[in-house]
């Protein structure tokens, strides 16, 4: 089954200074008997029109002008996360079909198995230690094999469930061809904050801005393609014994469809400005 040719809503972002290796080839990999190719270079390269190219990609101002804090692009490996939740068959690996984009995430979920995800960030320091009354900005590029990716992003709480209020006070997710975002408040309590189109088989572009609070101060505001579309103030962004990113695609105890997410230029900052 090939990946569904590109749309005209791609919206690729063009991050500077990023320094990739370059990795020529196209990888294609099969899962189960859900096999997937990789969308063609020209077709790609369509999608990425006025956006990526190398020397944006190598242009401009430096990263460390900006406030950010992680720098998760792909060609630094799986090493960028704490680690990778995603049981055999499934995978997540870093891909590179030779077009000016680079290297770039695949979290590979095939049938049988309920998650493929990242969760948290690693700098050079180790496991990023993040902490309430701090906001932080996440930036990144994804792009989903179907309209029905499920979990694409989890603020998930420390601890097990008898250790938290909220699980994850932040779920974004790809459903019925949109990209929803939720605030779930104490007492697992899911808030709808906004939704937006989502098209599969396009790169999109996501910021999501979280201000944590143990008390009732936080504060969400995520962008798609440079449009705001959710937000919500007064809220507990901060549980019990604290909170850690997480990217993929996750299905709860479904495993009976298969899913795919690219992901490119992760990155943290303490503004939408460092990671857009």
């Amino acid at each position: 089954m090939a990946a569904p040719p590109p749309t005209s809503q791609e919206h690729a972002v063009n991050r500077t200074a990023k320094t990739l290796t370059w990795a020529g080839g196209i990888a294609v990999a099969g899962v189960l008997a859900w096999a997937v190719a990789a969308p063609h270079a020209a077709d790609l390269a369509a999608h990425d029109s006025g956006g990526r190219t190398e020397q944006a990609k190598n242009g401009g101002s430096a990263k460390s002008a900006k406030s950010v804090l992680w720098d998760g692009d792909a060609s630094r490996g799986l090493g960028v996360f704490g680690t990778t939740l995603c049981d055999a068959p499934g995978s997540v690996t870093v891909d590179n079909w030779g077009t000016a984009r680079g290297d770039f995430f695949k979290f590979n979920k095939p049938i049988g198995v309920p998650r493929c995800e990242a969760h948290n960030v690693r700098t050079a320091s180790g496991e990023y230690a993040f902490r309430d009354g701090r906001t932080y900005w996440f930036g990144w590029d994804s792009m989903t094999k179907t309209g029905e990716a499920q979990t694409v992003f989890q603020w998930k709480s420390n601890g097990t469930n008898d250790q938290h209020s909220q699980n994850y006070p932040v779920i974004m997710k790809v459903e019925d061809g949109r990209l929803k975002v939720w605030y779930v408040a104490p007492g697992e309590e899911w808030i709808a904050i906004g939704s937006a189109p989502w098209s599969a088989g396009a790169w999109h572009s996501v910021q999501l801005g979280i201000t944590t609070s143990s008390g009732s101060s936080g504060k969400l505001s995520a962008y798609l393609d440079g449009k705001e579309i959710a937000s919500r103030t007064g809220a507990r962004t901060w549980d019990d014994l604290g909170n850690k990113p997480r990217w993929g695609t996750y299905w709860g105890t479904d495993g009976s469809t298969a899913a795919i997410n690219w992901i490119d230029g992760l990155a943290m900052g303490e503004s939408r400005a460092d990671v857009d």
